[in-house]
């Protein structure tokens, strides 16, 4: 997959911004290892069960006030 491609994934997470040039950088610092994997996006504010489906997120994402949990994971 070229950076591009991977680059597509990361629209919402929070290390976004240096795929842009924040801070100088031309890259996230996490691309190069990054793997889709499926994972369920559950708000801090949602009360189990979280009955959403899982979705292909980047192993590195993260949003803020957002937890990420692989299928079948309660806690």
């Amino acid at each position: 997959m070229t950076d591009q491609e991977k680059r597509q994934h990361c629209v919402g997470c929070h290390d976004d911004f240096y795929n842009h040039g924040g801070g100088g950088s031309t890259k996230c610092w996490s691309m190069d290892s990054m793997e889709l994997i499926k994972r369920k996006e559950v708000s801090i504010d949602q009360r189990p069960p979280w009955t959403q489906g899982a979705r292909l997120f980047p192993n590195c994402y993260h949003r803020p006030r957002f937890v990420y949990k692989q299928p079948g994971q309660t806690q």
